[in-house]
């Protein structure tokens, strides 16, 4: 990916949803592996200590920008992105997507229950020819390379991953030759928000970034220490990143 802007060391597309899209269908039709993940201001604050999941990152193909505070971060250190890419989005975007392309898609992860509702919900919405296949994400690690080539006979276009780091990511790099599907992508608790089970903010919180204190208002006890102490050292990041460019 070349169009990319530099945020904290970590190459995010410079793209908007539609061009994000727009790519990714490129990719898939040329059979060209892309294997994407997002990034926010947790992630980036968490990725200056874990050299495990910093690596994960930086090995994508494509990675994206799914917290507003990204963008404002990006434009206050004088590279602005475009906007924007939700990863729950995306994975919306690009299942419409594969029904208006007719591409398949493998689900896996959530549970059993949840997984089985997104694929109900999907299957309804557009047809159940989009589903290539789906597995739950509770497996042993003697399975791994069953399920890799059940991904792969499966014949799906685009694998949607929702399995918590960095399990996720060590599952994708040692089978991702077997699964040999063009585009993967993380999708953190997408499954979730899909089933019903975990609820978005309305959208004007989505655009002003307050996503986060809605989540927070939701499972406060869970969820204070991440939002108060991660936001915190974010701004102290990119204050710091500013003074270094002004240097």
């Amino acid at each position: 990916m070349n169009n990319t802007i530099d945020v904290f060391g970590v190459p995010v597309a410079s793209l908007t949803m539609d061009e994000t899209v727009s790519y990714i269908l490129s990719k898939v039709e040329e059979r060209k592996t892309l294997q994407h993940v997002v990034v926010n201001a947790g992630k980036l604050v968490a990725m200056q200590k874990d050299v495990l999941l910093k690596n994960s990152v930086l090995d994508a193909d494509l990675i994206n920008a799914d917290g507003q505070a990204v963008v404002w971060a990006s434009k206050l250190l004088g590279q602005p992105l475009p906007e924007r890419v939700a990863g729950i989005d995306l994975m919306l975007n690009l299942v419409q997507m594969a029904h208006d392309k007719g591409l398949k898609c493998f689900f896996l992860g959530a549970k059993e229950e949840v997984l089985k509702k997104v694929v109900d919900i999907f299957s309804e919405k557009y047809s159940p020819d989009i589903i290539g296949g789906y597995r739950n994400g509770y497996f042993k690690e003697g399975e791994e390379a069953e399920i890799a080539k059940d991904i792969c006979n499966s014949g799906a276009h685009l694998l949607f991953v929702a399995i918590s780091s960095p399990k996720k990511e060590i599952f994708v790099n040692k089978y991702k030759s077997i699964m040999n599907v063009p585009f993967v992508m993380g999708v953190g608790g997408s499954f979730d928000v899909v089933a019903g089970i975990t609820k978005r903010a309305p959208l004007w919180m989505q655009k002003v970034g307050l996503e986060w204190f809605y989540r927070f208002l939701q499972e406060p006890k869970r969820m204070w220490k991440r939002y108060l102490i991660g936001n915190s050292k974010f701004i102290l990041l990119v204050f710091k990143e500013k003074f270094k460019s002004k240097k």
